[in-house]
């Protein structure tokens, strides 16, 4: 007997095709057996690409989502291969994970005292083929906080944020930068947990 019916694997094998230890972290937590196979493509160019065709931040990062997917999926037969994307949009413009400290400053410089967008997507790729995705966007207004406040935060918080497109860590201390969010604290993370964990269970890959 199954001591834990949460984590009954009834379907498919799951493969999260990202390496971000938050994504991870809350596949565990909702009880979702998987494994990891990171996906290798050139996030940067994708985005530059797609931001001068004059794509959403929306579709540029379902489409990164199905990139990842579709490409772990064609090497785990017949997995449920999950992708996942995130781009922060402030006012058209998107921003990357900060590339150090001095960026990560700047990178808050700019957020702060404005509002600003976080298209977050999933996507599950089957054999290569696409089978489901979902986009969400959080809005999440920052407040007008001091330059000393600044300091404080970046050198308590130290390099950690350099995982956070936007230089913050909800989970943590970066939730005092802010004034508003609304949204799914998941899919603010990094994944829309909820919708993801509804098809899981439409389609049998966990108990319902």
């Amino acid at each position: 007997m199954n001591e834990d019916p949460l984590k009954e694997m009834t379907g498919p094998e799951v493969v999260l095709a990202s390496a971000s230890a938050t994504r991870r972290d809350l596949l565990t937590g909702a009880g979702i057996p998987f494994t990891v196979d990171p996906a290798l493509v050139d996030e940067a160019a994708i985005k530059a690409a797609m931001a001068a065709e004059g794509a959403s931040a929306e579709d540029a990062t379902v489409a990164l989502a199905h990139m990842k997917a579709q490409r772990i999926s064609r090497r785990h037969s017949g997995a449920m291969v999950i992708g996942a994307d995130q781009i922060l949009d402030l006012e058209g413009t998107w921003f990357d994970k900060p590339a150090d400290m001095d960026h990560a400053r700047k990178t808050l410089l700019a957020l702060r005292g404005r509002a600003h967008n976080l298209a977050t997507a999933a996507c599950i790729c089957r054999d290569g083929e696409r089978i489901w995705h979902h986009v969400e966007t959080p809005k999440l207004t920052m407040r007008d906080f001091s330059d000393g406040f600044l300091d404080s935060y970046l050198e308590d918080t130290g390099d950690g944020i350099l995982s956070s497109v936007g230089a913050y860590r909800l989970e943590a201390t970066g939730v005092q930068l802010f004034a508003r969010i609304e949204g799914s604290h998941f899919t603010i993370l990094g994944l829309p947990l909820l919708a993801l964990l509804e098809f899981l269970r439409a389609n049998g890959v966990v108990t319902a």
